[in-house]
């Protein structure tokens, strides 16, 4: 069974930078598409990003439109790590943010039903 743990959220200034780091154990990591979700107080979550795989080491990333320019995902299949190097941080980026795995044969990116497995969580805080 997948698990994964987040880690590197915390407290910064807006315009700064924090990197999210996912850990993955169980399965196979390569084949996986990985991506992010994050949730605001009060709010519902929101689609962050996916790294869709399609064959082999073939990775198409995909963004929402609130981080598109500002955030990168990347992955290391020897370590089974999922990145989230976030940049030009502004106060709306204030939530938790989500490690998720997508579902085999999903054919939607921001559904979050289309997400089976999901990290506990790590609170990122962009002060203004």
């Amino acid at each position: 069974q997948v698990q994964l743990v987040e880690s590197g959220g915390g407290l910064v200034q807006a315009g700064g930078s924090l990197r999210l780091s996912c850990a993955a154990s169980g399965g196979t990591f390569r084949q996986y598409s990985m991506g992010w979700f994050r949730q605001a107080p009060g709010k519902a979550r929101e689609f962050v990003g996916v790294l869709v795989w399609y064959d082999a080491n073939t990775y198409t990333a995909y963004y929402g439109d609130a981080v598109k320019g500002r955030f990168i995902m990347s992955r290391d299949n020897t370590k089974n790590a999922l990145y989230l190097q976030m940049n030009s941080l502004k106060p709306e980026d204030t939530a938790v943010y989500y490690c998720v795995k997508r579902r085999f044969g999903s054919t939607s990116m921001i559904g979050q039903n289309e997400y089976d497995v999901w990290g506990q969580g790590t609170q990122v805080t962009v002060s203004s």
